[in-house]
């Protein structure tokens, strides 16, 4: 029973981990788009479901902070994920051992 849950935490942290890495990749992608971007280029930002005008520098920043804030979730999960499988290892080795034990 712990095994299955130890097992159920390391899937939800690795593609917890998965959509974060494929959003600081999108990120990146606009960061370098926008720099690319002339200083008097329009840009325009989605916010729900619509497109508003903004200033360029702001987005960049905005993107820039968000980009930060996603490295940090990654390492954290990514160490969260390397307990979890440490522990799911842990485990297996303990039930194989018990199952070994067992009279035949």
């Amino acid at each position: 029973m712990r095994l299955q849950q130890m097992q159920q935490t390391l899937q939800a942290v690795s593609t917890q981990r998965q959509q974060l890495e494929l959003e600081l990749s999108e990120v990146e992608r606009a960061i370098e788009e926008l720099e690319k971007a002339e200083d008097k280029s329009p840009v325009y930002k989605s916010t729900g479901g619509i497109l508003i005008r903004v200033d360029r520098s702001k987005l960049l920043d905005e993107l820039k902070e968000r980009k930060e804030l996603l490295n940090t979730r990654i390492t954290v999960l990514s160490k969260q994920e390397e307990r979890a499988k440490s522990k799911v290892k842990e485990l297996q080795a303990k039930l194989q051992e018990r199952l070994r034990d067992i009279p035949k």
